[in-house]
């Protein structure tokens, strides 16, 4: 009888595997990093056969500290970091290059092209997105383009091009790819297929127009399923390294699952991931608004027989990743130690620091923002950098707050929040001071993982229903707003003078 469901999480710097009962509590967890490699300035690929091996190696170890049986899993679900694009070959199931990550920037003329050429308004009336290197289909473009020709038998070099023409060459997000190691289907569901420029969000299905801007054959593209698919993606292979038949039936973007996992199934329901980047979600029902104010307009989530459900989602690409930055130049021994020295100062003196490392995301759209500190003295300190740092998590997740409150005929009445970051409880403090709002921490802050989990879960009918989900969530804490609000104002209106510095940095000074 099974007794429990896994959930891969597949992330930016790491892959998780995670166990839950019926409660969805957590009964066996393992987790393990990735290497990030930077070929040139602006580039960031993963190695994908490295991401599988450690996929399979946190499946076993954590079905082994739990002392739990393959055959006690009632299904698998994926959630994965979004965007983040690789080709393989179908025969062999060799990545034909690295993946190229959802933070690379490699692309980014090709999208000013794209600007420039008026695809601006189609895109975002097709996919709910802004033209950005951030999302995948420029990225299989360059693949296609750029890949090293493979070697055949009999012995000779194949344009890659040409073999995706003859659907010889998949493509894929991370679930996809995922999916198919452990099942050999080539699927996705439909938050993942929405984050890729090439979905027509309100039609639910690849658009012909977008793939032949971007010279991608359809041959190459997965088939696109809801995000709890009660027919299943498939099983697992009795015969391969779990030594059991396990349906997966669960998919969703990471951000999704995340919003999922917090139960927000209503509309005007919000969450706020803090991971790498932070992605503010909020659910909008069975209607696709458009933005007029820098979001996106997005798939929450699907399931089996039902409408699609959208979501409004402010991207912001650098926020926890900011934090592990003070840890590479040695301003912090350890994340922890974070919120002891920003809470060793009354503020930040003044200082500034805009995290554009990659770019600004949501609600501005610059890809050639870069990282900036603007208002240091002579007195500065680490001190005053690494709250500045902290701060500027709170005040981007308000650009994002404020921007979906003009879109939106609802506001959401309190902002659910998880992810690593959440367990600092000074940023938790700050976040519901500066954006005004109740700020809710839920017991299990791994949200990502459980709602891939009760996707799966649901699917197969471990779980029965939503509300039986609803009935699971439990608040660790609340975090009120507070503080001086015209102080607070008044530091906003700094900190958004901070962010046009940042702007267009990044510049060829020949050009």
């Amino acid at each position: 009888m099974p007794r429990y469901v896994g959930a891969i999480d597949q992330g930016t710097t790491g892959t998780r595997f995670m166990l839950f009962d019926h409660d969805g509590v957590v009964v066996g967890n393992a987790y393990r990093k990735h290497e990030q490699l930077y070929p040139s300035p602006g580039w960031v690929e993963h190695d994908p056969a490295e991401i599988w091996e450690k996929t399979k190696a946190v499946i076993e170890r954590a079905l082994s500290r739990a002392g739990v049986q393959p055959e006690e899993l009632a299904a698998i679900g994926v959630t994965n970091q979004r965007e983040t694009t690789l080709l393989w070959e179908q025969d062999s199931g060799r990545p034909i290059q690295n993946a190229i990550v959802w933070q690379d920037r490699r692309t980014t003329e090709r999208i000013e092209q794209l600007r420039e050429n008026g695809w601006e308004e189609k895109i975002r009336k097709k996919t709910g997105l802004e033209p950005d290197a951030y999302f995948s289909a420029t990225k299989a473009e360059w693949l296609l383009e750029n890949a090293d020709p493979i070697e055949v038998e009999p012995p000779r070099h194949e344009d890659v091009r040409e073999r995706a023409e003859k659907g010889e060459i998949l493509f894929g997000t991370i679930d996809t790819w995922l999916i198919w190691n452990l099942t050999e289907e080539h699927v996705t569901d439909v938050t993942n297929a929405s984050r890729t420029m090439l979905y027509d969000i309100r039609a639910g299905e690849w658009d012909e127009e977008l793939l032949a801007e971007f010279s991608l054959p359809r041959e190459i593209l997965p088939e696109v399923r809801p995000s709890s698919d009660e027919e299943t993606y498939g099983t697992t292979d009795p015969d391969g390294f779990l030594g059991a038949e396990v349906p997966v039936a669960g998919a969703l973007g990471d951000q999704q699952a995340a919003l999922f996992g917090q139960t927000c199934f209503t509309p005007g329901e919000a969450k706020n991931t803090y991971g790498t980047g932070s992605f503010f979600l909020m659910n909008t029902g069975e209607e696709a608004v458009d933005s007029e104010h820098g979001l996106l307009t997005t798939v929450a989530f699907q399931r089996s027989g039902e409408p699609i459900q959208y979501a409004l989602e402010g991207s912001i690409f650098i926020t926890g990743a900011a934090i592990e930055w003070l840890e590479d130049v040695d301003l912090i021994e350890s994340p922890a130690q974070s919120e002891e020295l920003a809470r060793s100062v009354e503020s930040t003196d003044g200082v500034y620091l805009v995290p554009a490392f990659t770019g600004l995301g949501a609600p501005h759209w610059d890809q050639r923002a870069r990282g900036t500190i603007v208002g240091m003295t002579r007195g500065t300190r680490k001190e005053h950098l690494v709250r500045a740092t902290i701060e500027s998590i709170a005040y981007q997740t308000r650009d994002v707050a404020e921007a979906m409150a003009a879109d939106a005929d609802v506001e959401p009445e309190q902002l659910r929040v998880d992810g690593g970051a959440v367990k600092n409880n000074f940023l938790c403090g700050i976040q519901a001071d500066i954006v005004d709002m109740e700020i809710v921490r839920p017991e299990v802050d791994e949200t990502t993982a459980l709602g891939a989990a009760y996707a799966a879960g649901l699917a197969v009918g471990y779980w029965e229903d939503l509300e039986e989900l609803r009935e699971n969530w439990r608040i660790d804490r609340t975090f009120e707003p507070g503080g001086d609000r015209r102080e607070i104002e008044r530091r906003y209106d700094r900190w958004q003078e901070a962010v046009d510095r940042a702007k267009g940095w990044a510049v060829d000074p020949d050009e």
